[in-house]
């Protein structure tokens, strides 16, 4: 099975170069349950209008974690799909900018990253920023904001990917970990009811810790009230679209399972 050829809906930024590009794509129409999925790292590309569509790395390292989290689109557009549920992804590189971290945050701008420095980061400067904030960034915000908004009952889903391992540390042995901070009335039992899988190595905030202040969720969903869940899944057991659309359908009844037992 294929995933689905779908239509988009955009918003074309215009800057300075008089440029335009899209930052992120949203399907919407004919979507009506609670849930919302979302996508903050789902590409890999560099806006012409940010050092000519070159981060000045090798195509090696574009294809890395780094630059964007493989595989979680693919999961994501087939969660949705199988939720009913309107899904949102970005259209750049979390190395243009990072949409998962706040406006102050001092990662927003990678210069090094797992041991690649970034050379049009290098020097990067307030302007600079601002100007990735209003053409990528705020959108993208702007539309996270917009369809979370569109029930006050919305269940937000972000589907992130993780590498095996980072340079000079150890394997990564969870094939999927479930993040949460103040508010884990979802991910807690997310977290339980996975455990009940016997093939699976889950982990609770690995391989990373909880959220960021100001992160996506935090901005949307906690400070919202909303029920929320990200899910990290390693990069590897996502690598092709076969394994993508697996991890969705198993995913899609888990989390339907789980919704309705807690009764938020």
């Amino acid at each position: 099975m294929l995933l689905p050829r779908l239509s988009y809906r955009h918003v074309t930024v215009k800057d300075d170069t008089r440029m335009t590009f899209q930052p992120f794509e949203t399907i919407e129409a004919g979507r009506s349950s609670r849930w919302l999925v979302t996508c903050d790292h789902a590409t890999n590309i560099v806006p012409p209008t940010v050092n000519g569509g070159d981060l000045g790395i090798a195509p090696a390292d574009m294809a890395r974690h780094i630059a964007w989290d493989p595989g979680a689109a693919g999961v994501a557009l087939r969660l949705a799909e199988l939720l009913d549920a309107p899904l949102t992804m970005t259209r750049f590189s979390r190395l243009v900018i990072d949409p998962n971290r706040g406006e102050d945050d001092p990662t927003l701008v990678m210069r090094l990253y797992d041991g690649t420095v970034i050379p049009a980061n290098r020097a990067v400067d307030a302007a600079e920023i601002e100007r990735r904030l209003a053409a990528f960034w705020r959108p993208y915000d702007a539309e996270l904001a917009r369809l979370s908004a569109r029930r006050r009952d919305t269940v937000f889903v972000s589907v992130h990917s993780f590498t095996p391992r980072l340079n000079g540390r150890g394997d990564r042995p969870w094939q999927i970990g479930i993040l949460h901070a103040a508010d884990d009335r979802l991910a807690r039992p997310l977290i339980d009811r996975l455990r009940r899988e016997p093939d699976l190595c889950v982990g609770e905030n690995e391989p990373y810790g909880g959220h960021l202040r100001g992160d996506a969720i935090d901005r949307h969903a906690i400070a919202n009230g909303l029920p929320n869940v990200l899910i990290e899944l390693r990069n590897d057991v996502i690598s092709t679209e076969r394994d993508q659309i697996a991890w969705a359908e198993r995913l899609a009844p888990i989390l339907a399972e789980v919704l309705a037992e807690t009764g938020l």
